[in-house]
């Protein structure tokens, strides 16, 4: 290819509709990763009630802190599904079919060197990471067992963000959709044979997880090929590998990275206050924060629906579809909130038994039902405006939002966990939740006017 084909590459194989932002075109988007992303947290409710129908808190316990740690590992590196949603996004708006290559196969690279060398470090990372996190002995040592198997998983689960973002980018939400259902429905299955039919505990979760990752690793590849192949493209290497445009990717990513470190340390401080509160509390806090999470996935679509439509509105430099992509995937997303809400207030400790057979955990759980419900209100408007931030690749913004927040999040639990013990752990995380919503949107009219120039 010439360079001048890098500019705009205009075929009749048309990129993913810009033109008509409709409450249809959002749905089109949102709903297929709202369905998928539901299934996302359902591992962890599947994996919290396989596990719990072994003997002993424990055994949750130790998934969860096992979990919490592939969330360090995995989502410090999230920008490969950001940033390559973001940009994907903006070559499509301007229908840069060179670019949207490149972005691809940059993205790729950049996950499979990162994901050699988390396999390599993992013989060091997972004593480390154990300890740190704490727990009883009974928890640290099921969590040993679980990170000893998932770290093979690395170079395919970093590859999968990057196939996603690329997906998600063009708007192209119900390939994403295939390859993410294949995943956890997988991951899902084989963790219940395993766990249950096969006998093999934590090491049956791990196993499961390493298998679904590599399996849909393949999927999307085959995807993504098909998809270049209707395209009529093949990669550049040599613009891909330019020193340059790697290195300015590199930078770009280095604020998101930052970002996503602070937003899952927050969740890992979460996770580690509840494991020194003892095995019950950390085990509670593992089934209400499943229910949590669940809302915030289906909720996520509408972000992934916003990521898209505003990316796609800046690179085609359109002012007003950048606006309605933001106020109508908002309004969707607010809907959405609610209403989950209303679900764990109503219907929380039936599905919260489900995941749990031992009767203390399914008691004490009840008494924190009304804080999942809270944190999937006030999360919604920052989950929203992390979709809008990184459709515009508003990078620098985002770090440094993340970490005033961050600071805000441990001012509150320095206060509030002393007085109130696990009820204030939950109270310091809905804050930080309110910390988030209300500095991104006091950036969010800078951003409007940086990107398309000016006030109107």
């Amino acid at each position: 290819m010439t360079e001048g084909s890098r500019s705009r590459n205009p075929s009749p194989m048309a990129l993913a509709p810009t033109q008509n932002i409709t409450h249809t075109a959002i749905l089109r988007i949102a709903v297929p990763i709202v369905l998928s992303n539901m299934s996302e947290p359902l591992i962890g409710v599947v994996n919290t009630a396989v596990m719990g129908r072994l003997p002993g808190p424990h055994y949750i316990g130790g998934v969860a802190v096992g979990a919490l740690i592939f969330a360090f590992l995995f989502w410090g590196f999230g920008f490969l599904r950001l940033s390559t949603g973001g940009l994907s996004a903006q070559a499509t708006g301007a229908d840069d079919k060179t670019e949207l290559v490149t972005v691809l196969f940059r993205s790729l690279i950049l996950a499979l060197a990162i994901g050699l060398c988390l396999v390599a470090l993992g013989p060091w990372l997972g004593p480390l990471a154990v300890s740190l996190v704490g727990g009883s002995d009974k928890v640290m040592a099921e969590a040993q067992v679980y990170f000893s198997y998932r770290i093979w998983a690395a170079p395919a689960a970093l590859t999968n963000f990057a196939i996603m973002g690329w997906f998600i980018g063009q708007g192209r939400s119900t390939t994403a959709f295939i390859v993410q259902l294949f995943l956890n429905l997988t991951n899902m299955g084989l963790s219940a044979a395993l766990v249950l039919g096969a006998g093999f505990a934590t090491a049956g979760v791990g196993i499961a997880v390493v298998t679904a990752e590599y399996a849909a690793m393949a999927l999307g590849l085959a995807l993504a090929l098909r998809r270049l192949a209707a395209m009529k493209q093949v990669p550049d290497w040599a613009y891909i590998f330019r020193r340059d445009r790697f290195m300015a990717l590199i930078t770009a990513n280095g604020d998101i990275m930052i970002r996503t470190l602070c937003l899952v340390f927050a969740f890992g401080w979460f996770v580690s206050r509840g494991a020194k509160q003892g095995d019950l509390i950390v085990a509670t806090n593992a089934v209400v924060l499943n229910l949590f999470e669940v809302s915030a996935y289906m909720i996520d679509g509408f972000a992934y629906a916003a990521e898209a439509l505003v990316g796609q509105a800046i690179g085609a430099r359109a002012r007003e579809r950048f606006r309605r992509a933001v106020g109508l995937t908002t309004l969707w997303a607010g809907v959405l909130g609610v209403l989950c809400a209303l679900v764990i207030l109503v219907f929380g400790q039936p599905l919260a038994a489900l995941m749990t057979v031992d009767p203390q955990v399914r008691e004490t759980a009840s008494h924190y039902l009304g804080w999942a419900a809270l944190a999937t209100v006030a999360g919604t408007a920052c989950f929203q405006l992390d979709g809008i931030f990184t459709g515009a690749m508003a990078t620098r913004e985002m770090r440094n939002m993340m970490v005033l927040s961050l600071a805000v999040y441990m001012g509150a639990w320095w206060w509030l966990e002393p007085h109130y013990g696990n009820h204030g752990l939950w109270a310091a995380l809905n804050i930080f939740f309110i910390a988030r919503g209300i500095t991104f949107m006091g950036r969010l009219g800078a951003i409007e006017n940086r990107v398309f120039g000016g006030a109107s």
